[in-house]
């Protein structure tokens, strides 16, 4: 039985970190909001779901994803879920609810990123916000990048089972995770990447042996990819980009 990921059609946002397990995974899924309504999608069935017409759990906004009975909302909660019943999770209990922990902090991250071009409301546009998105920017850039990317970079270089991956010996959600954020940081924030990667190369190694993963490759490559843009979570304002 396939599972039914939710989330927004025109944006790879929150949705993408789930969506990226259960292609690598090559688990099968229905994407429900960017199916056709003839098909039982589209933000119609979305909608219908987040309004309790479906079930007793309501989720409070996308991602959520549906197994049977089942109903998981957060990015990192679903990746979590699907990682562990489908091989990439790691196998010892303390090294599976750490790779949680990595997760959840890679949803910190993301939080933060968003939070760089919308800094007073998210019920604001950008234009709204500039001055304060500014000030806010150079901050992200200057302190909290580089500690968030030096806490990956210690994580690959002191895993006992080698530097290969964040935790455990072989290629789990949370690797997952910091792949879609590395490659978001990149959009958002070409210039202060190229400055910092090169002291980060073992997050650059995972990021491409993400990438060379045979599903995800192929994903990828494929027209179920969306590019991010500037309605999404990593949006590139020049103005807010700097060495």
């Amino acid at each position: 039985m396939a599972y039914d990921l939710y989330y927004w059609p025109m944006i790879p946002g929150r949705g993408e970190y789930p969506r990226l397990v259960l292609e690598a995974a090559e688990a099968p899924y229905r994407d429900v909001a960017r199916l056709p309504e003839s098909e039982g999608g589209g933000m119609a069935a979305m909608t219908a779901f987040l309004e309790g017409e479906r079930a007793a759990f309501i989720p409070f906004a996308p991602p959520f994803l549906v197994d049977g009975d089942i109903v998981i909302a957060q990015a990192a909660e679903i990746s979590a879920y699907v990682g562990e019943r489908h091989g990439l999770a790691p196998l010892t209990e303390a090294e599976r609810q750490f790779a949680r922990s990595v997760a959840l902090t890679t949803a910190d991250l993301v939080a933060e990123a968003h939070d760089v071009h919308h800094p007073v409301g998210v019920g604001l546009y950008y234009e709204d916000q500039k001055p304060e998105a500014a000030r806010r920017a150079e901050g992200f850039r200057n302190e909290r990048m580089p500690k968030f990317l030096g806490w990956y970079e210690q994580l690959l270089a002191r895993n006992p089972e080698g530097d290969a991956y964040l935790v455990g010996d072989s290629l789990s959600h949370a690797d997952l995770g910091l792949f879609q954020t590395i490659e978001g940081l990149t959009y958002a924030f070409p210039k202060r990447m190229r400055t910092l990667m090169p002291d980060h190369p073992r997050i650059a190694a995972l990021r491409d042996r993400v990438a060379a993963h045979p599903p995800i490759a192929a994903y990828l490559k494929s027209e179920r990819r969306m590019a991010f843009n500037e309605d999404g979570i990593f949006r590139h304002y020049r103005e807010l980009d700097a060495a």
